[in-house]
């Protein structure tokens, strides 16, 4: 038997992506849902535990400008802080924060479960709607039944874990297996 629920943005995979996606829609007053395998590793930092660098951080000020919590999050469970490339021009230098693995996603675990409008799903999305090529929800197995959501906004951050290779020092493995014994 189906248990049918409405949102208005349900957002699929809480790694960074994810939890920026969720924390977003929720903080423009949308009533969103938040659907991971796991909600204890949601925020969870994979194998390097840094915010930064050349490529990513241009991201993250952008993150930040627009509101966003990975910055904030970094700033507050940093243990290192580093200024890269400081022998070149202005143009390749940045900042680099190393975190703390286990505080940086706990306190994101925190921000997402007191933002109001947000709510968080242990789950595994197994099928998409859709009408008319319009959105209309989706199908989620959790805890051996089947909900229905419905929405017509669904943001996908499925990220290194879908047949993803991780790297972690001189081990490897792939994303849907990794930490699983």
């Amino acid at each position: 038997m189906f248990h049918v629920k409405q949102f208005e943005v349900v957002v699929v995979g809480g790694g960074h992506a994810g939890c920026e996606a969720a924390l977003a829609a929720s903080r423009m007053g949308r009533k969103t849902l938040l659907i991971t395998m796991d909600p204890a590793k949601s925020g969870e930092m994979s194998c390097n535990p840094s915010i930064g660098g050349v490529g990513k951080g241009q991201l993250v000020k952008e993150i930040d400008a627009l509101g966003g919590e990975m910055g904030i999050n970094a700033d507050t469970t940093g243990i290192q802080f580093k200024r890269l490339n400081t022998r070149k021009g202005s143009a390749v230098q940045s900042t680099r924060c190393q975190s703390d693995k286990k505080a940086y996603a706990q306190r994101m675990q925190n921000v997402l479960a007191h933002e109001p409008n947000l709510e968080t799903l242990l789950g595994e999305v197994k099928e998409l709607y859709s009408e008319n090529a319009q959105v209309t929800g989706l199908r989620v197995e959790a805890q051996g039944e089947s909900l229905e959501i419905k929405t017509q906004n669904i943001v996908i951050t499925a990220g290194t874990f879908m047949r993803g290779l991780i790297h972690c020092g001189f081990e490897q493995g792939r994303g849907s297996l990794w930490g699983k014994s």
